[in-house]
């Protein structure tokens, strides 16, 4: 499976950005992570494709959204309410199966490249 990620950009505190994921072919669950200058990869969302379960961290819980379109294997996250601390590359994951609420970046196989998002005045 194959990720290409979209959507990074420049966007002032408390505004809104919409990430873009399309895969190549079919998985069982998908993830959206984020990785900040000298941070460690973390979980950010996660959605499974059966029955639409998603999962999220507690930092962006009530801020981002995840959701995807199954026909077009592509999953998407809104952020809203964006703050500085958000800045990251932000990755897409997809794996064949597995618990939605796996935080660990193993817990995925394939992966995209990666989208920076900056928040800032």
């Amino acid at each position: 499976v194959q990720l290409q990620a979209s959507g990074g950009g420049l966007v002032q505190p408390g505004g809104s950005l919409r990430l873009s994921c399309a895969a190549s072919g079919s998985s069982y669950k998908m993830g959206w992570f984020r990785q900040a200058p000298g941070k460690e990869r973390e979980f950010v969302a996660a959605i499974k494709w059966s029955g639409r379960s998603t999962y999220y961290a507690d930092s962006v819980k009530g801020r981002f959204t995840i959701s995807g379109n199954n026909a077009k294997n592509t999953v998407y996250l809104q952020m809203d309410t964006l703050r500085p601390e958000d800045t990251a590359v932000y990755y897409c994951a997809a794996n064949l199966y597995g618990d939605i609420r796996a935080l660990n970046p193993s817990s995925y196989d394939y992966w995209g490249q990666g989208t920076l998002v900056t928040v800032s005045r």
